[in-house]
């Protein structure tokens, strides 16, 4: 589903350069559940952002579907988002707005599903939040808020859901909750997940364990239950 090959990113620093990925080798699986997790400033966030195609890499490639995306356009890596991706934020990043329904209908309108109206609901239904479709964002609680961000990525039915910290905002009980919901949507929908995060925890729930640190994949690792 997702590749690279000898991916390198740096920035200028002063009168240098910042290493922040280094030759990067991935391959990641149709309906693998993958995640990336290392300390503060390892590049996990910088590969997240490089695979889903928000930023271009210093050199090496990147490879989704059989499309290499390092060689498209602004526009042409856009159209790839729109018909591969879907994301999930630490921060929710719901329109303040727009109610639960319409924040979940706006990318179904975006990619021309003929029934936003109806998937959005059952979706909403799906993950518990039936009775708050007309609420807006600071109507809801954080746990709530992450529930539409988790409808609005898997009614868009892309093969491809990158999560960023996606209970880094929420409680301990909520985060967990959350987290079930997540895994469970994404084993209903066999959706490729690539998951950064902080949490051990969360990561363990993983098919695969890739470790960053200053920018290298240092280890890879199997999880011991999915």
């Amino acid at each position: 589903m997702i590749s690279t090959h000898n991916l390198c990113h740096q920035v200028p620093i002063h009168e240098s350069e910042l290493a922040l990925l280094k030759s990067i080798d991935l391959n990641i699986l149709k309906g693998e559940s993958v995640a990336i997790v290392g300390a503060s400033g390892s590049g996990k966030s910088t590969l997240l952002t490089m695979l889903a195609g928000l930023d271009t890499p210093t050199s090496g490639n990147i490879v989704i579907d059989s499309q290499d995306i390092t060689q498209l356009d602004e526009e042409q890596r856009a159209k790839v988002r729109a018909d591969y991706i879907s994301f999930v934020f630490q921060n929710f990043q719901l329109l303040g707005s727009l109610t639960a329904l319409e924040n979940v209908m706006l990318p179904l309108e975006v990619r021309g599903n003929a029934d936003p109206l109806t998937k959005a609901s059952q979706y909403l239904q799906r993950v518990g939040l039936g009775k708050r479709l007309t609420h807006y964002p600071k109507q809801l609680s954080g746990g709530e808020q992450q529930r539409v961000a988790l409808a609005r990525a898997f009614a868009c039915e892309a093969p491809l859901l990158f999560a960023d910290e996606p209970t880094g905002n929420l409680d301990s009980a909520t985060g967990r909750a959350i987290a079930d919901l997540l895994f469970e949507l994404n084993g209903e929908s066999n959706t490729t997940l690539i998951l950064v995060t902080h949490d051990d925890k969360l990561a363990q729930r993983c098919q695969r364990q890739l470790r960053m640190e200053e920018g290298r994949i240092s280890e890879i690792t199997t999880a011991h239950f999915a």
